[in-house]
């Protein structure tokens, strides 16, 4: 299962995430998890949200530069070595990573991986073979399905 991922394109300096978040409240848009890197003159904010067509249309709309890409989300035990497991399947497959970033529910008990991958489909089906759950969009944006 693959997730659709807003990146929002932002200039380094003070108010832009809180611009984004505002905007995104206002259009009753909720914010499942989110990632933010930053360089000297800029950022790039990822995040998973509720809608993401609306989120594009409320961000297009505000003047920001966004795109929407596929991610891959796998859920671990929130434990030392539930990624290690993780990369080892994907490493073994040679699956590319470009980034990652995670979140947990219910600390201690599950966590979520989010990928980007070069190519999606080979991780899929080594994290499939490998019996690792891959969550669907609902899964991540409704914290019921992981509890």
């Amino acid at each position: 299962m693959q997730i659709r991922q807003i990146s929002i394109f932002l200039e380094n300096r003070p108010g832009q995430l809180s611009q984004i978040c505002r905007a995104l409240s206002e259009a009753d848009i909720n914010i499942a998890t989110l990632s933010l890197a930053d360089t000297s003159d800029f950022g790039i904010v990822r995040m998973i949200v509720d809608d993401h067509e609306k989120a594009r249309d409320v961000l297009i709309s505000a003047g920001h530069a966004m795109k929407v890409s596929e991610v891959v989300a796998v859920c671990v035990p929130d434990s030392p070595g539930g990624m290690a497991g993780v990369t080892a399947v994907l490493d073994e497959a040679g699956a590319n990573i470009e980034y990652s970033y995670a979140f947990s529910f219910h600390k201690g008990e599950k966590a979520v991986l989010v990928f980007r991958f070069s190519d999606n489909q080979i991780a899929l089906e080594a994290l499939a073979k490998a019996g690792y759950v891959t969550l669907a969009e609902q899964d991540v944006i409704k914290e019921g399905v992981l509890s």
